[in-house]
């Protein structure tokens, strides 16, 4: 007989006859002649009651079963008398497929979040993070759904890299070089030897590649994992974390911020439809307030604001914040959601930022002190997306590699692509971990992913 998910069983209208399932045991309670067995296979937050009698042949054995062991179990499937539930399934036969001791450390109680991220390899089991990752799988697929049905191309970006698309230098460096001993020319290390010919690292982005394909097949987005090598422990920062990254041709700022507000109502939209039981989950136990942030962040129509502007605001408030606002500084997480939470009360698209903040690659504006780059805010996290549109004038190109310090030698690639068929361009960055965080309500990066990276953290 062929296994089916407890998802699609609870999903019937009407009982399925004779049923097979495997999945694992939350909790078992016994009764006269009888045992009755919470089973989960995880494929939904909901479990399947097993109702088994004494005239089972290993009844004994059956009652042996433990929290976290593993059981087959074929029957009828029902509808249920009890509360809560609309079928069960009466056990014809119970297979034990593993009986997990008394140590397991998932037993039916609360366990901490800190506590959990020490198990990372069990916590999937529980209700929260089977949730959680079951979420980031349907967020996956509502990703390459959007852009598929608007005719945008998959491309597979690479994950190591000469490039430093950012400018930033917190990078990881990749080498086949003997660490305690280098080759040495000069003084330093002879990168010429390595296995590339020259310095390369972890990717902090896959932007520049986007560029190149955009300017080849029109509308295309990568989504993979990108790094960064920054040293820090907040509740925002990963070393490894997924990006998802669209470039569009023929595409100004104005058409970057429409397709930008139509993705993230898109995907809100989506998760809310499809992934009800475990929303429910975290809106009742981790974000009070989650539904009505998501309902807003889906329904509204968003602000869109300069810069100066959001600066002008932020100083008239009069609240002191912990970073000065004052223009020609970035933006910090405390004034985006001021903006969004308490100001306008919905997502806000914050865009012309002075080019001094900025990458060399974001377009310069006519005022020659503004590029064309923008970041959309949304409630309970601030900026969940950052994009611009691209500078395709060669010569303004030139410009601002010279003033941010990049060698042209070193993106000789990049500029041939304003020599030849240059085109209006532009496109954003989406973190995926901070998207999850926002339709989950979850706080804290290192609880959206499925095996967290940070600083002296790289268990499992």
């Amino acid at each position: 007989m062929k296994r089916t998910k407890i998802l699609r069983l609870l999903k019937s209208d009407s009982p399925a006859g004779r049923v097979l399932i495997k999945g694992w045991i939350r909790t078992r309670r016994d009764s006269k002649d009888f045992s009755f067995i919470e089973l989960n296979d995880g494929s939904c937050l909901k479990n399947m009651q097993i109702v088994a009698d004494s005239a089972l042949d290993n009844y004994e054995d059956v009652k042996k079963l433990t929290t976290g062991s593993a059981a087959a179990v074929s029957g009828e499937l029902i509808a249920s008398p009890g509360k809560g539930q609309k079928w069960e399934i009466r056990a014809h036969k119970i297979e034990i497929i593993s009986i997990a001791p008394e140590s397991y450390p998932l037993q039916k109680k609360r366990h901490t979040d800190e506590f959990l991220r020490t198990i990372a390899h069990l916590r999937p089991r529980t209700n929260k993070y089977g949730a959680a990752f079951r979420i980031r799988s349907e967020l996956s697929y509502a990703i390459h759904k959007f852009f598929r049905d608007r005719d945008f191309r998959y491309i597979h970006s690479p994950i190591l890299t000469g490039s430093d698309c950012e400018g930033a230098g917190e990078m990881f460096s990749v080498t086949t070089l003997d660490i305690g001993n280098p080759p040495k020319k000069e003084g330093n290390i002879d990168y010429a030897l390595d296995f590339f010919g020259r310095e390369a690292n972890l990717t902090v982005s896959g932007q520049l590649s986007a560029e190149m394909f955009a300017l080849a097949l029109g509308d295309v987005y990568t989504f993979g994992p990108t790094f960064r090598a920054e040293n820090s422990n907040t509740r925002r920062h990963a070393a490894e974390f997924w990006m998802v990254e669209p470039e569009m041709a023929f595409c100004d700022l104005t058409g970057n911020m429409d397709i930008a507000e139509e993705f993230i109502k898109y995907l809100t939209v989506y998760i809310m439809e499809e992934c009800k039981d475990d929303l429910e989950l975290f809106a009742k136990f981790v974000d009070k307030k989650l539904m009505r942030t998501l309902e807003n962040i889906a329904s509204s129509d968003y602000v869109r604001l300069p810069y100066r502007e959001a600066v002008e605001i932020l100083k008239r408030t009069g609240k002191k914040f912990e970073y000065a606002v004052d223009y020609g500084k970035d933006l910090q997480t405390e004034h985006e959601r001021y903006l969004t939470e308490h100001h306008f009360k919905k997502p806000v698209i914050v865009f012309d930022y002075p080019k001094t903040i900025k990458p060399f690659y974001m377009r310069v504006n006519d005022d020659n002190e503004t590029v064309g780059a923008m970041d959309l805010l949304v409630p309970s996290v601030g900026e969940i997306i950052g994009g611009s549109q691209r500078e395709e004038r060669l010569e303004s190109l030139r410009s601002r590699m010279k003033e941010t310090g990049l060698p042209e030698e070193d993106y000789w690639w990049y500029m041939d692509t304003r020599r030849f068929g240059t085109v209006p361009h532009s496109g954003f960055g989406l973190g995926f971990e901070r998207l999850l965080m926002l339709v989950t309500g979850i706080r804290n990066i290192r609880d959206v992913i499925p095996f967290p990276r940070t600083p002296n953290s790289i268990e499992f």
